[in-house]
């Protein structure tokens, strides 16, 4: 079995996490071995590529060869029967200002992409990394309570967000604590409830930089998504589907009651 931790080494190895999550990462490649050969891995790669491939230019003869082609095959193609054909050199220039324009659309296009897909899939790994972190011994919550009244203040000192919170035990969601999280370069707070055998991680964060999808699966862990306000909701759990909803549903009722009306 991988490491949980390889796709948080390869975005720290492509300098995509900032400082804080740096340090927590060279902690753990010093102590994980796969990591830690992950990272010597990437690096001979690197160097390979950059001083392995050697770049080379078209010949002289080369382009002019090409060029001359490009006129031959606009003279071909000019009109003949009438009126005044068009210069080769004009022909070339079309064709190099509508690859242009295609290259510069494709380039946008790309950028469009990059910015709200690989984003949000960054996201997405990095919510199930932090779930699987919970899991391991220690890890799971800061405070230790199912009153709300507990839970919620101390995430005034240690979150940059205050989710709603409350124990749904009656309905079969125990509330066992909270604790805050790094994600999304914030502190995001993480409310934790137990249902039968499955532990459900509720994250929330201040959203609205990506696209995020109602649901997904990451690594068999199912990602249900809502958002309420400002806020944005994850629930990561091997739970059902069903389970996951029927815990969004409550915490969205109870978003919507502790909304004051406007």
């Amino acid at each position: 079995m991988q490491c949980a931790e390889r796709l948080r080494v390869q975005a720290y190895f492509d300098g995509e996490v900032d400082a804080l999550a740096a340090a927590d990462i060279e902690r753990h490649a010093g102590h994980c071995g796969e990591c830690r050969g992950l990272l010597d891995d990437l690096e001979r790669t690197r160097t390979a590529v950059r001083h392995g491939l050697e770049y080379r230019a078209a010949p002289a003869a080369l382009r002019a060869r090409i060029a001359r082609a490009l006129d031959e095959e606009g003279s071909a193609r000019a009109p003949r029967a009438t009126g005044t054909a068009t210069p080769p050199w004009r022909t070339r220039v079309f064709w190099q200002g509508a690859l242009g324009g295609l290259s510069a659309a494709l380039a946008a296009a790309l950028v469009l992409f990059f910015l709200s897909a690989v984003p949000s899939a960054a996201l997405l790994d990095e919510l199930t990394q932090a779930h699987v972190r919970s899991l391991m011994p220690g890890h799971l919550t800061d405070v230790v309570s199912s009153d709300r009244h507990t839970v919620k203040p101390w995430f005034a000192g240690h979150a940059d967000v205050s989710p709603v919170v409350a124990d749904f035990s009656a309905q079969g969601y125990r509330l066992v604590g909270g604790r805050a999280d790094y994600l999304d370069r914030q502190r995001a707070a993480v409310l934790v409830y137990e249902h039968g055998a499955h532990l459900i991680n509720v994250f929330v964060w201040a959203g609205g930089h990506y696209r995020l999808p109602e649901r997904t699966t990451r690594a068999g862990y199912h990602l249900a998504f809502f958002s309420a306000g400002d806020l944005e909701y994850c629930l990561v759990s091997d739970a059902g589907w069903d389970e996951l909803a029927r815990l969004s549903g409550l915490l969205r009722d109870l978003g919507a009651r502790d909304t004051p009306a406007e």
